[in-house]
């Protein structure tokens, strides 16, 4: 498995899915130059990116493994959690790749640090690509109307009384362990079995010490952000999900016009796994805008 060394000395591994993608490629090859991916989570190891419905089959992925999770080192130091401190990871992978830009694509939480990435190194950007991105790093909120608003669109479903009651739960203050899983099934556009064997697998794929310290005191400044964001130069994709009560589509076009240059794409029926609930219109929107 590839690995790299970030900046403070830890050993880093990324999985490489589709042909050609390495530092010994160079970096304009049409078949070599990888998409570099964050996970979400926060703090969540790649592995449950899959490869991103077949996206892989047109343009090679390099999907790292933030620190601390899947196979890469746990810091001696475990305030390099916090988001804004691992851009200098998502730095040294573009270096060791041997990329002078980098098309950078971002699911939830993971859209934090590429944000972040974006407003500090807006001339490695090419593209970017965000896929029901996590806002908080943007100062964009989601109300609890809005979710409530996203949710009763699944009003049909045979398990949302239980979900959607537990929802409530949370919007009210009144989270439990118990409510979290209850509202799991509203993150797919379908609750089958492969919706389920991916929950399944994702408590033992997350470092929840280091996703309490991803967004630790000091890890954002929005303003900042959005105004160096203001100023970015490369097309933007921001993927959303009709149906995603994480990141709803009107918090989505809250993103896009953040930027000078971006795209918002709703996928119909989707919720926050949206290469799971129709992996060829999520590869044709994404591998469309990263081609």
């Amino acid at each position: 498995m590839p690995a790299f060394t970030a900046p403070d000395g830890t050993e880093l591994a990324y999985h490489v899915l589709g042909g050609g993608a390495g530092p010994e490629r160079p970096a304009g090859a049409a078949d070599g130059a990888p998409v570099v991916c964050l996970p979400g989570g926060p703090m969540q190891a790649s592995a449950y990116l899959g490869d991103l419905g077949g996206l892989s089959a047109h343009r090679p992925l390099a999907l790292l493994d933030l620190r601390g999770t899947g196979a890469s080192e746990v810091p001696e130091d475990v305030t390099s959690y916090r988001c804004d401190r691992l851009v200098d990871d998502v730095e040294a992978l573009r270096e060791h790749l041997g990329l002078d830009t980098m098309d950078l694509l971002a699911h939830s939480g993971g859209a934090n640090l590429a944000v972040l990435y974006a407003a500090r190194h807006p001339e490695r950007v090419a593209r970017l690509a965000l896929i029901t991105p996590g806002t908080t790093a943007l100062g964009v909120t989601v109300t609890g109307d809005v979710r409530r608003a996203t949710a009763l669109l699944r009003r049909d479903e045979p398990w949302f009384p239980t979900a959607f009651a537990a929802l409530e739960s949370i919007v009210a203050g009144r989270a439990t362990a118990a409510s979290w899983q209850a509202i799991a099934p509203f993150a797919y556009g379908r609750l089958d079995e492969t919706a389920r064997a991916h929950r399944a697998a994702e408590d033992g794929q997350r470092n929840d010490e280091a996703a309490a310290a991803f967004g630790g005191e000091g890890a954002y400044a929005p303003e900042h952000t959005r105004a160096a964001l203001a100023r970015f130069g490369a097309p933007v994709l921001v993927l959303a999900g009709e149906v995603d009560l994480n990141s709803p589509p009107s918090a989505m076009a809250d993103v896009a016009a953040l930027f000078p240059h971006a795209e918002l794409v709703v996928q119909p029926g989707a919720a926050h796994f949206p290469w799971l609930d129709d992996a060829a219109r999520f590869t044709a929107a994404t591998a469309a805008f990263l081609t």
